[in-house]
């Protein structure tokens, strides 16, 4: 008889479904998802984009799961109170599950959840969280303080990349009790477009006046402070390129304001929040794709994957956890210091030379298969069996 594990998120996205349904083919275990935020089906409220996001791919499809009621009054808004499931702990004995993996604890929810089954089955936890954001001592002395009571709840953790094993580490995890299994995405859905989305890709970079002898560098993602859209325009626009154009795709908090600001600038684009299924289209927009985030509380950069799947060259700053695992320097792509105007404009000027070299955007794609979804389960399920299997 199969294993069962239970597993406790918050809301359909994205990057989940792909790993939930791969993680569904196991042939000794058996997964319940088990969304916690409420019955939002296939989309969900983004107060950074400051709208609801219909995703127009499938988010629920190939794996078993649960919409439980949040009763919670904070419900629309984030933090640790906005989630509350009466019925999460009696569902999760009626599944009679083996096991638990819970994706992030910051919630009353979820953490009720995890302190009510310490020690009664093997508590799994899965996140992305890092120690690159630099604090003051008395607010780093306490964070440790917190974060050591809560993760003495966790017995196990699977960490995305280097960066997340360090935080696990400081924070009281041991070394035998962690599982690596890499951040990823479903990479095969960018591997290729439509002939119909390359037509369409021509049109964009006709309307965008881009020649097809031009490069482009490309940021996808929220225009919000922490992404920090507006210092990679500034050094953009410091470096002078000739032929090169500046597109930025998304929305958020700043979008009114950069556009005003920047609207004569005819080197630099402005597009919408653009779904999963043009994404493939518009990351073959870009020639380098730029995360300039500079926290605090920036985690992988999962837009990284994706722009790497695409063939792009990456360039980062130090404060995204997929830096020490993703950027080979002079390679994949350049990690500058956050904030430094100097070491960003240097490191496109590099990217947009990396670019041009032959058979680039192959050894990207061949790169980045080393992340995939399958690895990712596979890991995952290799864990769990080290364990529950005992």
């Amino acid at each position: 008889m199969k294993k069962k594990i239970a597993i406790i998120t918050t809301h359909p996205i994205q990057y989940y479904a792909p790993l939930f349904r791969e993680l569904a083919k196991s042939i000794d275990f058996d997964f319940h998802v088990f969304y916690t935020k409420g019955d939002t089906k296939n989309y969900q409220f983004d107060a950074s984009f400051g709208k609801k996001i219909n995703w127009d791919i499938p988010l629920l499809d190939g794996y078993s799961y649960t919409f439980l009621e949040n009763t919670s009054k904070k419900a629309e808004k984030s933090g640790f109170w906005s989630i509350k499931n009466p019925e999460l702990i009696k569902k999760i004995k009626n599944y009679k599950a083996d096991a638990i993996l819970v994706f992030g604890w910051n919630y009353e929810s979820h953490f009720s959840a995890i302190r009510y089954f310490k020690g009664k089955i093997p508590i799994f936890f899965r996140g992305d969280s890092t120690l690159l954001d630099v604090s003051n001592f008395l607010k780093s002395a306490l964070r440790t303080l917190i974060l050591k009571f809560i993760y003495r709840y966790i017995d196990y953790a699977f960490y995305v990349g280097q960066s997340n094993k360090h935080y696990y580490l400081k924070y009281g995890l041991k070394e035998e009790n962690l599982f690596y299994s890499s951040h990823s995405i479903d990479n095969q859905r960018f591997d290729s477009v439509s002939e119909t989305q390359k037509e369409e890709l021509k049109k964009l970079k006709i309307k965008l006046f881009i020649k097809e002898n031009e490069k482009v560098i490309l940021f996808c993602g929220k225009f919000i402070d922490k992404k920090n859209p507006e210092f990679l325009i500034k050094c953009f626009l410091d470096v002078n390129f000739n032929d090169v154009h500046l597109v930025l795709v998304g929305n958020g908090e700043l979008e009114i304001s950069l556009k005003n600001k920047y609207q004569n600038e005819s080197k630099i684009h402005f597009l919408p929040f653009q779904n999963q299924s043009k994404m493939p289209m518009i990351y073959r927009l870009g020639n380098v794709f730029c995360l300039p985030s500079k926290g605090p509380g920036e985690t992988w950069g999962l837009a990284v994957n994706e722009a790497m799947a695409c063939g792009l060259v990456a360039v980062v700053s130090n404060k995204c956890g997929c830096a020490a695992d993703l950027i080979i320097e002079g390679k994949t792509g350049y990690v500058f210091e956050s904030e430094n105007k100097i070491d960003l404009t240097q490191k496109l000027k590099k990217a947009i030379v990396l670019c041009s070299e032959p058979a680039i955007e192959q050894k990207q794609k061949v790169f980045i298969d080393g992340w995939n979804i399958t690895k990712t389960s596979t890991k995952m399920i290799e864990g769990f069996m080290k364990i529950i299997q005992k």
